[in-house]
């Protein structure tokens, strides 16, 4: 049922998964559409355990589901993403492992936009100190948002 609903109603391939997936307003989204067809977050988890992929993100959960696709680990994820940590200042860098090593930690929830604000609060104490270090609210939110795009790209074979 899960991978009817994924490859018909949700996704069409895993590059439109990847995506989806990349997006953390699409992304959320798509949890909704998940939970809302009955899939509940304790489901997933349980769905998780099942496949071995507890250290893994739901991403590959889903994308091994749906496609078959290689499940690897939220680390290797990120240390596959941090060879584009090039494109962004040194400051934006420091930020951008710290985002990564809450995503390792704690899962894809530390990418929701609405975290943004309390991991910027955990890694400089304020927003306004965030600011001083790494630039307006739109330029940190948009290397936030941006650089999530490699933690899933080139996965799909």
């Amino acid at each position: 049922m899960l991978l009817n609903l994924l490859n018909t109603k949700i996704s069409k391939s895993e590059k439109d998964l990847i995506k989806i997936w990349s997006n953390p307003d699409t992304r959320k989204r798509l949890i909704e559409n998940l939970s809302d067809a009955g899939y509940s977050q304790e489901n997933l988890k349980e769905l998780r355990k099942i496949i071995d992929a507890e250290d893994s993100d739901l991403f590959d959960v889903l994308a091994y589901v749906a496609y078959q696709s290689r499940v690897i680990t939220r680390f290797d994820r990120s240390i596959k993403a941090k060879v584009h940590l090039d494109s962004y200042d040194k400051q934006q860098q420091d930020f951008l492992n710290f985002v990564l090593e809450q995503y390792v930690n704690e899962g894809v929830k530390e990418l929701d936009k609405g975290k943004l604000s309390s991991i910027l609060e955990l890694k400089y104490n304020t927003i306004s100190d965030a600011e001083k270090i790494l630039g307006d609210k739109v330029k940190i939110r948009d290397a936030f948002i941006q650089f999530q795009k490699h933690l899933y790209e080139n996965v799909a074979v």
